[in-house]
Protein backbone atom coordinates (compact mmCIF):
# COMPACT_ATOMS: atom_id res chain seq x y z
CA UNK A 1 0.00 0.00 0.00
CA UNK A 2 1.32 3.43 -0.93
CA UNK A 3 1.71 6.16 1.64
CA UNK A 4 -1.15 8.66 1.29
CA UNK A 5 -0.51 10.61 4.46
CA UNK A 6 -0.38 13.99 2.67
CA UNK A 7 -1.86 15.39 -0.53
CA UNK A 8 1.45 17.19 -1.26
CA UNK A 9 3.48 13.98 -1.39
CA UNK A 10 5.67 13.85 -4.52
CA UNK A 11 5.59 17.67 -4.66
CA UNK A 12 7.02 18.68 -1.27
CA UNK A 13 10.74 18.19 -0.67
CA UNK A 14 10.26 17.55 3.05
CA UNK A 15 8.53 14.15 3.09
CA UNK A 16 9.83 11.98 0.27
CA UNK A 17 9.00 8.36 1.18
CA UNK A 18 6.13 7.08 -0.98
CA UNK A 19 5.81 3.73 0.77
CA UNK A 20 3.91 2.25 3.72
CA UNK A 21 5.33 2.93 7.15
CA UNK A 22 6.38 -0.70 7.60
CA UNK A 23 8.36 -0.46 4.35
CA UNK A 24 9.98 2.80 5.48
CA UNK A 25 11.13 1.17 8.71
CA UNK A 26 12.47 -1.81 6.78
CA UNK A 27 14.46 0.41 4.42
CA UNK A 28 15.95 2.41 7.27
CA UNK A 29 16.85 -0.69 9.24
CA UNK A 30 18.50 -2.27 6.18
CA UNK A 31 20.50 0.92 5.54
CA UNK A 32 21.77 1.09 9.13
CA UNK A 33 22.61 -2.61 9.15
CA UNK A 34 24.60 -2.23 5.92
CA UNK A 35 26.76 0.51 7.45
CA UNK A 36 27.10 -0.62 11.06
CA UNK A 37 27.09 -4.43 11.10
CA UNK A 38 30.88 -4.22 10.99
CA UNK A 39 30.71 -2.62 14.46
CA UNK A 40 27.72 -4.45 15.98
CA UNK A 41 26.50 -8.04 15.53
CA UNK A 42 23.32 -7.74 17.61
CA UNK A 43 19.78 -6.69 16.73
CA UNK A 44 19.25 -3.10 15.60
CA UNK A 45 16.25 -2.11 17.71
CA UNK A 46 13.86 0.36 16.04
CA UNK A 47 11.75 2.89 17.93
CA UNK A 48 8.78 3.73 15.73
CA UNK A 49 6.98 7.07 15.65
CA UNK A 50 3.42 8.16 15.16
CA UNK A 51 2.94 8.72 11.44
CA UNK A 52 0.93 11.95 11.84
CA UNK A 53 1.05 14.96 14.18
CA UNK A 54 4.47 14.01 15.54
CA UNK A 55 6.45 17.21 14.91
CA UNK A 56 6.35 19.90 17.61
CA UNK A 57 8.42 22.50 15.75
CA UNK A 58 7.83 23.60 12.16
CA UNK A 59 8.82 26.42 9.79
CA UNK A 60 7.01 27.63 6.68
CA UNK A 61 7.50 30.35 4.12
CA UNK A 62 4.69 32.76 3.25
CA UNK A 63 3.59 33.30 -0.36
CA UNK A 64 1.67 36.46 -1.33
CA UNK A 65 -0.80 36.27 -4.22
CA UNK A 66 -3.10 39.31 -4.59
CA UNK A 67 -4.90 39.50 -1.22
CA UNK A 68 -4.31 35.85 -0.33
CA UNK A 69 -1.55 34.25 1.71
CA UNK A 70 -0.32 30.66 1.51
CA UNK A 71 2.15 28.62 3.50
CA UNK A 72 5.04 27.29 1.45
CA UNK A 73 7.63 24.55 1.63
CA UNK A 74 10.56 23.82 -0.64
CA UNK A 75 9.25 21.84 -3.58
CA UNK A 76 10.83 18.93 -5.40
CA UNK A 77 10.42 20.73 -8.72
CA UNK A 78 9.85 24.32 -7.62
CA UNK A 79 11.42 26.72 -5.15
CA UNK A 80 8.13 27.56 -3.43
CA UNK A 81 5.39 24.95 -3.12
CA UNK A 82 2.10 26.36 -1.81
CA UNK A 83 0.55 24.02 0.76
CA UNK A 84 -2.75 24.00 2.62
CA UNK A 85 -2.00 21.17 5.03
CA UNK A 86 0.94 19.56 6.82
CA UNK A 87 -0.17 16.37 8.58
CA UNK A 88 3.19 15.81 10.30
CA UNK A 89 2.87 18.83 12.63
CA UNK A 90 1.50 18.68 16.17
CA UNK A 91 -2.30 18.92 16.28
CA UNK A 92 -2.13 22.30 18.06
CA UNK A 93 -0.03 23.65 15.19
CA UNK A 94 -2.28 22.06 12.56
CA UNK A 95 -5.35 23.70 14.13
CA UNK A 96 -3.68 27.09 14.43
CA UNK A 97 -2.27 27.28 10.91
CA UNK A 98 -5.51 28.11 8.99
CA UNK A 99 -6.79 30.45 11.72
CA UNK A 100 -3.54 32.39 11.78
CA UNK A 101 -3.53 32.76 8.00
CA UNK A 102 -7.18 33.87 7.92
CA UNK A 103 -6.55 36.61 10.50
CA UNK A 104 -3.37 37.79 8.81
CA UNK A 105 -5.20 38.13 5.50
CA UNK A 106 -7.73 40.49 7.10
CA UNK A 107 -5.08 43.07 8.00
CA UNK A 108 -2.99 44.76 5.30
CA UNK A 109 -0.42 45.96 7.84
CA UNK A 110 0.11 42.51 9.33
CA UNK A 111 0.59 40.70 6.05
CA UNK A 112 2.75 43.36 4.35
CA UNK A 113 6.39 42.16 4.11
CA UNK A 114 5.64 38.95 6.05
CA UNK A 115 7.88 36.20 4.66
CA UNK A 116 7.85 33.31 7.15
CA UNK A 117 6.20 31.69 10.16
CA UNK A 118 7.62 29.31 12.76
CA UNK A 119 5.57 27.27 15.24
CA UNK A 120 6.51 25.58 18.51
CA UNK A 121 4.05 23.38 20.41
CA UNK A 122 4.57 21.83 23.84
CA UNK A 123 2.32 19.88 26.19
CA UNK A 124 0.78 23.13 27.47
CA UNK A 125 1.85 25.99 25.16
CA UNK A 126 1.86 27.07 21.55
CA UNK A 127 3.97 29.81 20.03
CA UNK A 128 3.91 31.41 16.59
CA UNK A 129 6.87 33.45 15.35
CA UNK A 130 6.20 35.87 12.47
CA UNK A 131 9.19 36.90 10.34
CA UNK A 132 9.15 40.29 8.58
CA UNK A 133 11.20 42.36 6.16
CA UNK A 134 10.18 45.64 7.82
CA UNK A 135 10.20 47.56 11.10
CA UNK A 136 7.87 45.53 13.30
CA UNK A 137 7.46 48.42 15.75
CA UNK A 138 5.11 49.99 13.17
CA UNK A 139 2.59 47.14 13.69
CA UNK A 140 2.93 46.64 17.42
CA UNK A 141 -0.77 47.29 18.16
CA UNK A 142 -1.92 44.99 15.36
CA UNK A 143 0.34 42.19 16.59
CA UNK A 144 -0.96 42.56 20.14
CA UNK A 145 -4.54 42.33 18.88
CA UNK A 146 -3.68 39.23 16.81
CA UNK A 147 -2.20 37.47 19.84
CA UNK A 148 -5.34 38.24 21.86
CA UNK A 149 -7.72 37.05 19.13
CA UNK A 150 -5.92 33.75 18.68
CA UNK A 151 -5.08 33.39 22.40
CA UNK A 152 -1.49 32.35 21.69
CA UNK A 153 2.05 33.35 22.52
CA UNK A 154 3.30 35.43 19.61
CA UNK A 155 6.73 36.74 18.62
CA UNK A 156 7.48 39.03 15.70
CA UNK A 157 11.01 39.32 14.33
CA UNK A 158 12.73 41.54 11.83
CA UNK A 159 16.38 42.42 11.36
CA UNK A 160 17.71 43.41 14.78
CA UNK A 161 14.24 43.63 16.38
CA UNK A 162 11.99 41.31 18.37
CA UNK A 163 8.57 41.88 19.93
CA UNK A 164 7.04 39.38 22.36
CA UNK A 165 3.31 39.09 23.10
CA UNK A 166 2.55 36.63 25.88
CA UNK A 167 5.67 34.67 26.80
CA UNK A 168 8.65 33.29 24.92
CA UNK A 169 9.33 30.93 27.82
CA UNK A 170 7.62 27.64 27.03
CA UNK A 171 6.64 24.85 29.43
CA UNK A 172 6.77 21.18 28.60
CA UNK A 173 6.69 17.77 30.25
CA UNK A 174 8.31 14.46 29.35
CA UNK A 175 7.11 11.05 30.53
CA UNK A 176 10.15 8.84 31.08
CA UNK A 177 9.36 5.36 32.38
CA UNK A 178 6.14 6.61 34.02
CA UNK A 179 7.80 9.55 35.73
CA UNK A 180 6.93 13.12 34.66
CA UNK A 181 9.72 15.67 34.20
CA UNK A 182 9.08 19.40 33.85
CA UNK A 183 10.98 21.77 31.59
CA UNK A 184 11.13 25.47 30.77
CA UNK A 185 13.03 26.78 27.75
CA UNK A 186 13.15 29.81 25.50
CA UNK A 187 11.71 30.02 22.00
CA UNK A 188 15.12 29.75 20.34
CA UNK A 189 16.27 26.71 22.32
CA UNK A 190 17.16 23.51 20.53
CA UNK A 191 14.14 21.25 20.88
CA UNK A 192 13.92 17.59 19.95
CA UNK A 193 11.22 17.82 17.24
CA UNK A 194 9.51 14.48 17.93
CA UNK A 195 8.46 14.34 21.57
CA UNK A 196 7.56 10.64 21.72
CA UNK A 197 10.88 9.67 20.13
CA UNK A 198 12.69 12.01 22.51
CA UNK A 199 11.12 10.14 25.42
CA UNK A 200 12.13 6.84 23.80
CA UNK A 201 15.75 8.01 23.42
CA UNK A 202 16.00 8.96 27.09
CA UNK A 203 14.42 5.67 28.17
CA UNK A 204 16.81 3.71 25.93
CA UNK A 205 19.81 5.44 27.49
CA UNK A 206 18.47 4.89 31.01
CA UNK A 207 17.93 1.18 30.35
CA UNK A 208 21.53 0.80 29.15
CA UNK A 209 23.28 2.39 32.12
CA UNK A 210 25.09 -0.30 34.09
CA UNK A 211 27.22 0.20 37.23
CA UNK A 212 26.81 4.01 37.27
CA UNK A 213 29.08 6.33 39.19
CA UNK A 214 29.27 9.88 37.75
CA UNK A 215 28.10 11.11 34.33
CA UNK A 216 29.78 13.63 32.04
CA UNK A 217 27.47 15.08 29.39
CA UNK A 218 28.68 17.25 26.53
CA UNK A 219 26.30 19.53 24.57
CA UNK A 220 23.60 19.38 27.28
CA UNK A 221 21.26 22.16 26.10
CA UNK A 222 18.54 22.98 28.66
CA UNK A 223 18.90 19.57 30.34
CA UNK A 224 16.71 17.40 28.11
CA UNK A 225 18.77 14.24 28.75
CA UNK A 226 20.62 15.49 31.81
CA UNK A 227 17.75 15.78 34.26
CA UNK A 228 16.08 12.36 33.85
CA UNK A 229 19.47 10.62 33.73
CA UNK A 230 20.72 12.41 36.85
CA UNK A 231 18.61 10.08 38.99
CA UNK A 232 20.76 7.16 37.80
CA UNK A 233 24.07 8.71 38.86
CA UNK A 234 25.80 9.96 41.98
CA UNK A 235 26.86 13.22 40.34
CA UNK A 236 26.60 14.79 36.87
CA UNK A 237 28.82 17.34 35.14
CA UNK A 238 27.33 18.89 31.98
CA UNK A 239 28.60 21.60 29.66
CA UNK A 240 26.85 23.90 27.19
CA UNK A 241 28.06 27.09 25.48
CA UNK A 242 24.66 28.87 25.40
CA UNK A 243 24.09 31.18 28.35
CA UNK A 244 20.27 30.97 28.08
CA UNK A 245 20.39 27.15 27.91
CA UNK A 246 22.49 26.99 31.08
CA UNK A 247 20.07 29.38 32.80
CA UNK A 248 17.09 27.20 31.89
CA UNK A 249 18.92 23.96 32.70
CA UNK A 250 19.56 25.29 36.21
CA UNK A 251 15.90 26.29 36.54
CA UNK A 252 14.80 22.86 35.31
CA UNK A 253 16.85 21.25 38.06
CA UNK A 254 14.83 23.21 40.59
CA UNK A 255 11.55 22.24 38.90
CA UNK A 256 12.45 18.55 39.16
CA UNK A 257 14.10 18.50 42.58
CA UNK A 258 17.56 17.73 41.18
CA UNK A 259 20.61 18.76 43.19
CA UNK A 260 23.44 16.57 41.87
CA UNK A 261 24.22 18.36 38.57
CA UNK A 262 26.96 20.92 37.93
CA UNK A 263 26.32 22.88 34.73
CA UNK A 264 29.29 24.60 33.10
CA UNK A 265 28.90 27.34 30.49
CA UNK A 266 31.86 26.23 28.46
CA UNK A 267 32.50 24.91 24.97
CA UNK A 268 33.55 21.30 24.62
CA UNK A 269 37.00 22.50 23.55
CA UNK A 270 37.32 24.56 26.75
CA UNK A 271 36.11 21.65 28.86
CA UNK A 272 38.73 19.34 27.38
CA UNK A 273 41.40 21.96 28.09
CA UNK A 274 40.11 22.23 31.67
CA UNK A 275 40.52 18.47 32.14
CA UNK A 276 44.04 18.96 30.82
CA UNK A 277 44.76 21.31 33.71
CA UNK A 278 43.99 24.75 32.24
CA UNK A 279 42.32 27.15 34.67
CA UNK A 280 38.97 28.81 33.90
CA UNK A 281 37.06 31.32 36.00
CA UNK A 282 33.81 29.53 35.10
CA UNK A 283 35.11 26.46 36.94
CA UNK A 284 35.01 28.32 40.25
CA UNK A 285 33.59 26.01 42.91
CA UNK A 286 33.91 22.88 40.75
CA UNK A 287 36.73 20.43 41.41
CA UNK A 288 37.06 18.17 38.38
CA UNK A 289 39.21 15.75 40.34
CA UNK A 290 36.28 14.92 42.64
CA UNK A 291 34.33 13.22 39.84
CA UNK A 292 34.61 9.54 39.02
CA UNK A 293 33.04 9.30 35.57
CA UNK A 294 31.71 5.88 34.63
CA UNK A 295 29.79 7.23 31.60
CA UNK A 296 30.05 10.05 29.08
CA UNK A 297 27.13 11.18 26.91
CA UNK A 298 27.58 13.04 23.62
CA UNK A 299 24.84 14.34 21.33
CA UNK A 300 26.79 16.29 18.69
CA UNK A 301 25.50 18.26 15.68
CA UNK A 302 25.34 16.70 12.21
CA UNK A 303 29.08 17.24 11.70
CA UNK A 304 29.73 14.66 14.42
CA UNK A 305 32.68 14.68 16.83
CA UNK A 306 36.00 16.24 15.92
CA UNK A 307 39.26 14.45 16.59
CA UNK A 308 40.00 16.22 19.86
CA UNK A 309 36.62 15.20 21.34
CA UNK A 310 37.03 11.61 20.13
CA UNK A 311 40.45 11.36 21.76
CA UNK A 312 38.98 12.78 24.96
CA UNK A 313 35.92 10.53 25.25
CA UNK A 314 38.04 7.43 24.53
CA UNK A 315 39.34 7.82 28.08
CA UNK A 316 35.94 6.86 29.51
CA UNK A 317 34.73 3.34 30.23
CA UNK A 318 31.23 3.79 28.80
CA UNK A 319 30.24 6.08 25.92
CA UNK A 320 26.65 6.99 25.05
CA UNK A 321 26.49 8.49 21.56
CA UNK A 322 23.27 10.01 20.19
CA UNK A 323 23.69 10.74 16.48
CA UNK A 324 21.55 12.66 13.99
CA UNK A 325 23.79 11.73 11.03
CA UNK A 326 24.70 8.10 10.25
CA UNK A 327 27.50 9.21 7.91
CA UNK A 328 29.48 11.07 10.56
CA UNK A 329 28.56 8.43 13.14
CA UNK A 330 30.22 5.80 10.95
CA UNK A 331 33.35 7.95 10.66
CA UNK A 332 33.48 8.45 14.43
CA UNK A 333 32.93 4.76 15.19
CA UNK A 334 35.87 3.86 12.96
CA UNK A 335 37.99 5.66 15.56
CA UNK A 336 36.06 4.84 18.72
CA UNK A 337 35.91 1.11 18.02
CA UNK A 338 39.69 0.88 18.19
CA UNK A 339 39.31 1.14 21.96
CA UNK A 340 35.60 0.43 22.53
CA UNK A 341 33.00 -2.08 21.40
CA UNK A 342 29.36 -1.39 20.55
CA UNK A 343 27.14 -3.28 22.98
CA UNK A 344 23.77 -1.84 21.92
CA UNK A 345 22.47 0.06 18.91
CA UNK A 346 19.05 1.66 18.41
CA UNK A 347 17.36 3.42 15.51
CA UNK A 348 15.02 6.29 16.37
CA UNK A 349 12.55 7.26 13.65
CA UNK A 350 12.51 10.94 14.53
CA UNK A 351 11.34 12.10 11.08
CA UNK A 352 8.69 9.85 9.56
CA UNK A 353 8.28 9.81 5.76
CA UNK A 354 11.87 11.06 5.28
CA UNK A 355 15.23 9.34 4.84
CA UNK A 356 16.57 11.00 8.00
CA UNK A 357 17.70 8.54 10.68
CA UNK A 358 18.77 9.09 14.30
CA UNK A 359 20.77 6.50 16.21
CA UNK A 360 21.69 5.69 19.77
CA UNK A 361 24.91 3.76 20.36
CA UNK A 362 26.19 2.32 23.63
CA UNK A 363 29.94 1.62 23.70
CA UNK A 364 32.10 -0.03 26.36
CA UNK A 365 35.86 -0.08 26.59
CA UNK A 366 37.35 -3.34 25.35
CA UNK A 367 38.73 -5.63 28.05
CA UNK A 368 42.11 -5.94 26.33
CA UNK A 369 42.78 -2.18 26.19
Amino acid sequence: MKNSHCKHLKECASCTFDTSYDEQIGLKKDFIASKFSKFYKGEFKVFRSKTKHYRCRAEFGIYHENDRLSYTMNGLNTKYLKIDECPKVDEKIANLMPNLLKNLEKDEKLKFKLFGVEFVATSSDILAILLYHKDINSIKDELLNLAKILDINLIARSRGKKLVFGSEILNDTLNIKDKIYHYKFESGAFLQPNKAINEAMISFISDNIKAPKDLLEMYCGHGNFTIPLSFKFRRVLANEISKSSIKNATLNCELNGVSNINFLRMSSEELIRAFGGESFRRLSGVNLNEFDFSHILVDPPRAGLDKSVINFIKNHENIIYISCNPLTLEENLNDLCKTHEVINFAIFDQFVHTKHIECGVILRRKDDI
